[in-house]
């Protein structure tokens, strides 16, 4: 890392070690591929990818190619973190799918689900385009962190309570780029 970027964000904490290698994130990715194609498959319409955007951007490019069904993507981009790694408490959506949802099958794409405020607020506007079914896929389940019940259709894989970054996820916009979930701190 650059001498002025060491200043912005704290160091990754598995010294390059990642929690999640790449390798098993893109096994386990065709894994939900597959699910989520056998569940479809008999789906008159192509499904719904709606991505939260903007960590969910690395998984559901993964996801999407190892689908067997035909697929549309959507974008919905929702805070509640800012630019550090503590959640505000509130849930803010700064744009919602441009596409037509009624009655279509919509699988929601979230890179990682904690205390469940984000991805409730989402699915509560979303059912309210009454759709034919709304499922949800999680890259990273953090159960530790959960205030709000929510329900995972399709989980990659369940963390500790860990800040992580890679694969998409962020500290302040840094760290995306990691192929793996790798432990900041």
């Amino acid at each position: 890392m650059q001498a002025g970027l060491a200043q912005l964000a704290p160091p990754v904490r598995d010294g390059g070690k990642p929690l999640i290698s790449a390798r098993r994130i893109g096994k386990r990715v065709r894994q939900l591929g597959e699910q989520v194609s056998q569940l479809y498959a008999d789906s008159e319409q192509p499904l719904v990818l709606v991505v939260v955007l903007k960590g969910a951007t690395v998984f559901a490019a993964d996801l999407l190619r190892s689908l067997s069904i035909p697929a549309e993507l959507e974008f919905v981009r929702a805070s509640s973190y800012g630019r550090g790694s503590q959640s505000s408490g509130r849930v803010k959506l700064a744009h919602m799918v441009d596409g037509p949802l009624t009655g279509r099958d919509i699988l929601l794409v979230e890179d990682i689900v904690d205390s469940g405020r984000t991805i409730n607020v989402i699915r509560k506007e979303l059912k309210s385009h009454k759709p034919a079914s709304l499922r949800l896929v999680a890259l990273l389940d953090r159960p530790a962190r959960r205030e709000l019940p929510v329900q995972i259709d399709f989980t990659g894989f369940t963390i500790p309570d860990r800040f992580v970054v890679g694969y998409g996820l962020d500290y302040a916009g840094l760290y995306r780029e990691l192929p793996g979930v790798h432990a900041l701190g």
